[in-house]
């Protein structure tokens, strides 16, 4: 049974949803979870929920008096390191995101000289 809205935020169906639209982004297979993967995900965001900026002082993220300019905070800020990673450590996602991908260099001269290192 796919995570619903109301499993992590049963007062507010908006950021629920919300969060479970950046969750997705992060650990794509959230809907097919079940048992202790689907509770442990729900864990999670529930504590994302805790965290969401709310309308108000905690909410800013800048401000600027010329011009009179306010930046809020995002739902995604909300995600930290730490959630970001039990979110993929549920899913099995064993690649970090942003590494390089495929063999660097191409074998020959260099290669021989620096063997490389398979990780």
């Amino acid at each position: 049974m796919a995570i619903a809205h109301g499993d992590i935020s049963p007062t507010d169906e908006d950021l629920g949803r919300r969060v479970l639209v950046v969750a997705r982004s992060i650990a794509p297979c959230i809907d097919d979870l079940v048992d202790e993967a689907r509770l442990d995900a729900i864990a999670v965001l529930k504590a994302v929920v805790a965290s969401t900026p709310v309308p108000g002082q905690r909410g800013i993220a800048s401000q600027r008096i010329g011009s009179a300019s306010v930046t809020y905070r995002q739902i995604s800020d909300a995600f930290d390191s730490e959630a970001r990673a039990s979110l993929r450590l549920i899913c099995g996602v064993e690649t970090l995101p942003g590494l390089p991908v495929g063999s660097f260099p191409a074998p020959g001269l260099v290669g021989d000289v620096w063997p490389e290192t398979v990780l």
